[in-house]
């Protein structure tokens, strides 16, 4: 898998994260225990830094940046779907940003919140905790989180990791 320092700036990833092969970990970044990176995400921490808590999955296509003054940060229990572009932003625990969302510079989604689908997070919006954003830009509705929903699907990536981990082979 490529794995890259950039000068000093080496990445640290948990020993039970699963990182694909095909996913591409660059500079400062740091991936917390039990999470996971799928393949083509891109997490390049090399304005500032990238950190990703315990238990999250970077699925499918996502790119992950930084600005020199903004890291990006994504908490624990966080599920960023596919094709997600997060760019010196702040992702709070147990939130969803859903496939194809972009969320900006200095943008907060709260705890638990929900970015839905396609959805375009301007910079410096913050999203309350178990509200739901959605539309371009995105709008908020509060209350309309679906925290049973984000925990399944927290815990179905941590299940896929190991299992990931543990079975994948390349066969050609």
């Amino acid at each position: 898998m490529p794995i890259y320092a950039l000068g000093s700036q080496e990445p640290t990833i948990a020993s039970d994260a699963y990182i694909h092969p095909q996913a591409v970990i660059i500079g400062s970044v740091t991936i917390g225990s039990e999470s996971s990176v799928w393949p083509c995400a891109v997490l390049r921490g090399d304005d500032g830094e990238i950190i990703v808590g315990d238990r999250t999955s970077i699925q499918d296509g996502s790119v992950l940046h930084t600005t020199p003054d903004l890291w990006t940060r994504v908490g624990d229990d966080c599920v960023i779907g596919h094709l997600v572009h997060l760019e010196g932003c702040t992702v709070l625990n147990k939130a969803l940003v859903g496939s194809n969302s972009v969320v900006l510079h200095a943008a907060v989604v709260g705890n638990g919140a929900l970015v839905a689908a396609s959805a375009v997070v301007l910079g410096g919006t913050q999203i309350p905790d178990g509200a739901m954003a959605a539309g371009i830009p995105a709008k908020i509705r509060e209350g309309k989180s679906s925290p049973e929903m984000i925990a399944m699907g927290a815990a179905s990536y941590v299940e896929r990791g190991h299992r990931f981990a543990k079975d994948l082979r390349r066969i050609d």
